[in-house]
């Protein structure tokens, strides 16, 4: 046969790349509770669909006649696959070669499967496992070089496909960038981190003594929004990583994709009716409120342990993707805390540059006050989530169930807009109070000499906050179409689904990438 040798080498060569480090360090692998990075391509993806490439990428050991004696690939597996039917590019590392580590690779392979995604509009899913740079590289290159990839083009792939990190090992310096510079990331609990130095360097620059897990463990950079979730096990976050692409389009040229539906659009559950307790100092669940509302099953959370007075989600209307935001009064009342305006910042974002309509349940008492909060320095951070908002040019619905005061309560949805002037579309439950200061608080400071001068102090304060109640009830703001409607609760989902439709025939004329990327 023509090209036998060749063919034989070619062989030779795959056999060794799909060995990877060998038996010994694979077996390592699994000791650690870990997947082998091409296990883990095959669990993430559809199967057989991945299209390698750069498989014969690495280093060859040869003899002194330049035959080939030994192959060793480099320690990063790219290509293209398919998740649920739609392809993306992945991107994993191989631990059991240099432990991930920049030493073992080609980086110009991985930036490769980055630009491919950029040319080819196409999401990309990292996996990221590397115990980060080496100082045996200077060794190998016998120079340093100044830090970065120039052709990495990491901003750019923000603003135009959907980009997804998953930590599943030590993830230090380059490889928490990795991880981090997504729109949606993931961590594996029990055997991976995210920090920009592991525990030696921390030791050697700090003189402080930390496991990997107390300096980037899964809950510490969940909390620290370092990621945006957690998983028990890497097959779990899988399924979150195709969850979260479900609701995405392959980029920014196209529109979020509808899903058929069996969920009837104008299914009226009476159980919202008495979801908000008469009693408001009562809190309730906004996570079971969601599930009411949306179509089943299709609420999909993102965050949860970051900013938790307000939960940031996917779900779907009628079969249409949209993105949610709802305040959690059990968490510090539900008010806009530092890391909540972070939160909002960066989701907002994200569903403008995807064109993910938004829409919004408003239970806001106000900013977080407090030192803690003004050291955490809340009032700018606010204001950079009003940026966000004012500037998204998705179409977006306000629901207040509850409170909107304050500067809080204002960014309930964008006034301005894009285009100068925003439509606001806003609606109201019957149980919704609004102002600048809610009554209570508001009450005892306007009225404090006449409530202490009183014969009874109490009587009279109730007095004074029975008639300003009153004043404030939603539907004086109605009379003055200050609110598009006030209706029950469980009206919400029809009216949600009515409007989505109309809310993607704007969406369809917006397609392609915003005038700036994500922040």
């Amino acid at each position: 046969m023509a090209w036998e040798k060749a063919y034989e080498e070619l062989e030779a060569r795959r056999a060794a790349a799909r060995d990877m480090g060998g038996t010994q360090r694979v077996a390592r692998q699994h000791e650690l509770n870990k997947l082998t990075v091409r296990e883990r391509i095959d669990r993430l993806a559809d199967a057989g669909t991945l299209r390698e490439f750069g498989q014969l990428t690495g280093k060859g050991k040869y003899d002194e006649h330049g035959n080939l004696l030994s192959f060793m690939a480099s320690n990063a597996v790219t290509g293209s696959a398919r998740l649920d039917g739609r392809k993306v590019i992945v991107s994993g590392d191989d631990y059991t070669i240099g432990a991930g580590s920049s030493e073992a690779t080609v980086s110009d392979k991985w930036v490769y499967a980055e630009r491919m995604a950029q040319q080819l509009r196409m999401p990309i899913v990292r996996m990221v496992d590397t115990a980060g740079g080496s100082v045996r590289l200077i060794e190998q290159q016998q120079s340093t070089k100044i830090p970065g990839y120039p052709q990495w083009p990491v901003i750019p792939l923000l603003g135009t496909v959907p980009v997804v990190g998953i930590a599943v090992g030590a993830c230090a310096g380059l490889g928490a960038v990795k991880v981090c510079a997504s729109h949606f990331s993931v961590i594996v609990e029990n055997i991976a981190q995210v920090f920009a130095a592991g525990p030696p360097v921390v030791r050697q620059g700090l003189n402080l003594d930390l496991t990997k897990d107390e300096l980037g463990g899964a809950r510490m950079s969940a909390r620290a929004g370092s990621v945006s979730n957690m998983a028990a096990s890497e097959e779990e976050a899988f399924t979150q990583v195709r969850r979260f692409l479900s609701y995405l389009p392959r980029n920014v040229w196209q529109a979020p994709p509808v899903v058929p539906t069996d969920d009837d659009p104008w299914r009226a559950d009476e159980a919202l009716d008495s979801f908000i307790p008469e009693d408001r100092r009562k809190p309730y669940h906004p996570r079971k409120m969601l599930d009411i509302i949306f179509d089943r099953g299709s609420v999909f959370e993102m965050g949860k342990l970051f900013g938790g007075s307000t939960l940031t989600c996917f779900a779907r209307l009628d079969g249409y993707p949209v993105g949610v935001m709802a305040n959690d009064p059990f968490v510090q009342g539900g008010a806009m805390t530092a890391q909540a305006a972070r939160k909002i910042e960066r989701f907002v974002d994200l569903c403008d540059t995807f064109h993910l309509p938004v829409v919004n349940f408003t239970d806001q008492p106000g900013l977080m006050i407090g030192p803690d909060a003004e050291a955490a320095g809340t009032v700018p951070l606010a204001y950079r989530a009003a940026g966000a908002i004012e500037q998204a040019a998705v179409p977006w619905i306000s629901i207040i169930v509850r409170r909107a005061f304050g500067v809080g309560g204002g960014l309930h949805g964008p006034k301005y807009g894009e285009t100068g002037q925003s439509l606001n579309l806003r609606y109201a439950w019957p149980s919704a109070l609004w102002g600048s200061i809610p009554v209570e608080g508001g009450v005892a400071a306007a009225y404090k000499r006449e409530i202490e001068a009183a014969e009874d102090p109490l009587a009279r304060r109730g007095e004074l906050e029975d008639y300003y109640r009153k004043l404030a009830s939603p539907f004086r703001t109605a009379e003055k179409f200050g609110i598009v409607d006030i209706v029950k609760p469980s009206e919400t989902r029809a009216i949600l689904c009515d409007w989505v439709e109309d809310a993607y025939e704007l969406v369809r004329t917006q397609l392609g990438p915003r005038q700036r990327t994500m922040r």
